[in-house]
């Protein structure tokens, strides 16, 4: 079952499934920044008002807005 980053709390493990339909105008900008589908991340924080969310991939951290970490779709893992 795919989900949103706002279903995550920090610390929490999750996988990229793929884009929401609506946000084809970020998905490339998504994809070069390693956002592939398949791609394993940790969620290091969020700030005080939620946006924007830190995250964990590939060896570095990326900092995404809240509209960008919704356009992906996400599975938790255990």
């Amino acid at each position: 079952m795919a989900i949103t980053f706002k279903n995550l709390s920090v610390g929490d493990l999750g996988k990229i499934v793929g884009f929401e339909q609506t946000g084809k105008a970020y998905r490339k900008r998504l994809l070069a920044m390693g956002l592939t589908p398949g791609t394993e991340f940790s969620v290091t924080r969020f700030a005080p008002m939620g946006d924007p969310v830190e995250i964990k991939l590939r060896g570095f951290s990326l900092t995404l807005r809240k509209n960008e970490a919704d356009i992906l779709l996400i599975e938790k893992l255990p």
